[in-house]
C-alpha cells in the first residue's frame, strides 16, 4: 500500500497524540508498508527458532509472572497463548468509551510494528480488521495495576481475536462468535509470544492520555478567554500582564498566557474606561491569571512531551532482538506516565479551582454598575447564585481526586511483581477531573457572558466580542429565575465542541491579531 499525505505508516512514523486522534476519527488512514512487515515478519521468525530450539524464553516456552520458571513444553506452548488472553480477562466496571477503545488498537498496532514483539503479521491485519469494520471489543474500565502492562484491558481488548468476548457495533454489543459467522472469519490461533505481546504494554493508559492532552488543551484555550471575559465585567486591569513584569519570571506557559491575555483585552472600551480608577489591584483569581494558567500549561506541556515518546515506543515484554538475544525487561511498567499524569490532574484542578473564584467575584456585588448574584431583582429571584454552588461542588470533588494514585503500590503475582505503577488510575481520574473542569468553566461562562450584557454600550475587542455574540447565539441574558441547568449545558457544549476556540481563531484570522505569540508551537500543538 502506498503512503499519501493523509495516511501513517505504523511503525515508522512519529505518533503523536493529534495523530492517533486524526486516525481515530477517520481523518487520517494508518497503513503498514513492505519494510515494516518485512521487520514484523523477521521477528516472528526469531520466534519460532526459539520454539524449535532447547533454549528457555519467558513466556515463548515459560509460564507467565510468578510461573516463569515453569517451562511449557513446545506442544503446549500455543495453548499457553490462548489461555493468558483467557485468564487476565478480569476486568471489571462499565466499559471504556469507543474512542479509547479505537486509540488502544492503534497506539498497540504502532508500537508492534517496530518489530520487536514476535507477533505474526496476520494477527496485526486481524487486529486493524475489528478497527476498520468499526467492530469494537468491550473493555471494562477497572482492573490494570499499570505495571505488567495494562494486562486486564488489553486481555479484554484482544479476546475477539480467538473469537471471545464481546464487540460493539452500532452501539450494540454482540458476542464476537456471532460477527465471525456472519462475517464468514474464523477465530486466530496465536502463535507463540503473541498473547504476551498483546497484553504487555500500556496502551490503556496511554490511550486515556490522548484525550486527556486534547481536552485540557482546549480547557486551558477556553479558560483564557473566559477570563478575559470575567476580567471585563469585573472593570479588571490589563497592566499585569505586560510582557515587562513576566521577562523577569520566565516561565514559558505563564509568558504564553501573559500574551494571550494582552491580545485578547485589546482595544477593551471596558478596561480603558477605569485606567485612573482609584483601584490598586484586582484580586488573585484575576491579577495572577498568567501565573496559574501558565503552570496548568506548563503540565500539560511536560505531559504532551513524556506521552509522546511512550506513543512511540516498545513496551511489552519479552522484547525480540533475535533468536540469540531476548530480554525481559520492564519496558511495560506505566510509571513514566503515572507521575506526569497524577501531575497533570493536579494542574487541570487547579484551573477549576481559579474559575470557580472568579464566579464567585462575579456574584459578590459592589462592583460599580454590576449587581449582586448578577441580576437585578433579587429576592423574589435568586439570580446566578445557585450556578456558583454547583461549580464548587465539582471543584470540591476535583480536590478529592487529586490524591496521586501513582503513590501506591500492590505486590501482586506472588510477590514477582512487588512495585506497579497505578497509572491506568492515574489517567482515569485525571480524565474524570477534567470532565468536571469543563463544567466548572462553562459555569464562568454564563456568569462572565451576563455580567458583560451590564457593560453596554462598551465594547471589548473584536475577539471578546465575537466569542460573547455566539454565546448569545445559544443562551440568552436572564433577567429572571429559570432552569439554569439547561444553560450550563449549553454552555458547556460550547466549550466542549471547540465552538468558543474556533471562533477566537477565526476573528484573530480575519483581524490579523497574533494570537498566538512566540511560544505557540510549544504549547498549541499536540
Amino acid at each position: 500500500m502506498t503512503s499519501d499525505k493523509n495516511s501513517f505508516n505504523y511503525g515508522q512514523g512519529r505518533m503523536t497524540a493529534s495523530t492517533a486522534l486524526d486516525i481515530c476519527r477517520g481523518k487520517t488512514t494508518g497503513i503498514i508498508d513492505g519494510g515494516t512487515r518485512r521487520r514484523i515478519e523477521k521477528s516472528h521468525q526469531e520466534v519460532r527458532k526459539i520454539v524449535g530450539s532447547e533454549k528457555i524464553v519467558y513466556g515463548i516456552n515459560t509460564g507467565f509472572g510468578s510461573l516463569c520458571q515453569t517451562v511449557i513444553s513446545r506442544e503446549d506452548t500455543r495453548k499457553l497463548q490462548e489461555n493468558l488472553l483467557r485468564s487476565h480477562s478480569v476486568g471489571v466496571g462499565d466499559p471504556v468509551p469507543d474512542e479509547i477503545v479505537r486509540l488502544m488498537i492503534i497506539l498497540k498496532v504502532h508500537s508492534l510494528c517496530y518489530g520487536y514483539s514476535g507477533i505474526n503479521f496476520q494477527t496485526i491485519e486481524r487486529i486493524l480488521w475489528f478497527l476498520n469494520h468499526d467492530y469494537l471489543p468491550m473493555v471494562p474500565s477497572k482492573g490494570s495495576l499499570g505495571a505488567s502492562g495494562d494486562l486486564a484491558p488489553l486481555a479484554h481488548l484482544f479476546l475477539p481475536l480467538i473469537g471471545l468476548g464481546k464487540v460493539k457495533n452500532h452501539g450494540v454489543f454482540t458476542d464476537t462468535g456471532q460477527i465471525y459467522q456472519k462475517e464468514g472469519l474464523a477465530p486466530l490461533v496465536l502463535e507463540p509470544k503473541e498473547g504476551l505481546a498483546l497484553i504487555n504494554g500500556t496502551q490503556f493508559i496511554a490511550a486515556f492520555t490522548v484525550r486527556i492532552l486534547e481536552k485540557l488543551h482546549n480547557c486551558l484555550d477556553a479558560a483564557d478567554i473566559i477570563g478575559a471575559m470575567t476580567l471585563e465585567g469585573l472593570l479588571g486591569s490589563s497592566k499585569p500582564f505586560d510582557d515587562d513584569i513576566h521577562r523577569l519570571r520566565p516561565f514559558e506557559g505563564v509568558l504564553h498566557v501573559a500574551h494571550r491575555m494582552k491580545v485578547l483585552l485589546d482595544k477593551s472600551e471596558m478596561v480603558a474606561s477605569h485606567a485612573s480608577c482609584g483601584r490598586v489591584q484586582d484580586p488573585y483569581s484575576i491579577r495572577c491569571i498568567p501565573q496559574v494558567h501558565g503552570a496548568t500549561r506548563n503540565a500539560w506541556r511536560h505531559l504532551n512531551q513524556l506521552a509522546t515518546i511512550e506513543f512511540n515506543s516498545v513496551t511489552d515484554n519479552p522484547v525480540i532482538f533475535n533468536a540469540e538475544n531476548t530480554v525481559s525487561g520492564g519496558n511495560f511498567h506505566g510509571q513514566p506516565l503515572a507521575l506526569p499524569l497524577d501531575y497533570c490532574g493536579l494542574a487541570a484542578s487547579e484551573l477549576g479551582n481559579i474559575s470557580e473564584r472568579r464566579t464567585y467575584l462575579l456574584l459578590q456585588g459592589g462592583i460599580e454598575g454590576l449587581p449582586a448574584l448578577l441580576m437585578r431583582n433579587t429576592g423574589i429571584n435568586s439570580g446566578f447564585m445557585i450556578p456558583q454552588y454547583t461549580a464548587a461542588a465539582l471543584v470540591s470533588e476535583n480536590k478529592s481526586l487529586c490524591y496521586p494514585a501513582s503513590a501506591d503500590s500492590i505486590p501482586s503475582s506472588l510477590g514477582q511483581e512487588d512495585h506497579v505503577s497505578m497509572g491506568s488510575i492515574s489517567a482515569r481520574k485525571t480524565f474524570t477531573i477534567i470532565d468536571n473542569l469543563e463544567l466548572i468553566l462553562a459555569v464562568e461562562l454564563l456568569c462572565a457572558a451576563q455580567a458583560f450584557d451590564y457593560r453596554r454600550p462598551m465594547k471589548s475587542g473584536a475577539i471578546i466580542e465575537a466569542c460573547h455574540d455566539m454565546i448569545r447565539d445559544k443562551i440568552d441574558h436572564a433577567e429572571e429565575d429559570r432552569i439554569f441547568a439547561n444553560d450550563i449545558q449549553a454552555a458547556h457544549e460550547i466549550i466542549t465542541s471547540g465552538m468558543l476556540i474556533n471562533k477566537t481563531y477565526e476573528i484573530a484570522g480575519i483581524t490579523g491579531i497574533n494570537l498566538k505569540g512566540k511560544y505557540h508551537e510549544a504549547f498549541g500543538i499536540y
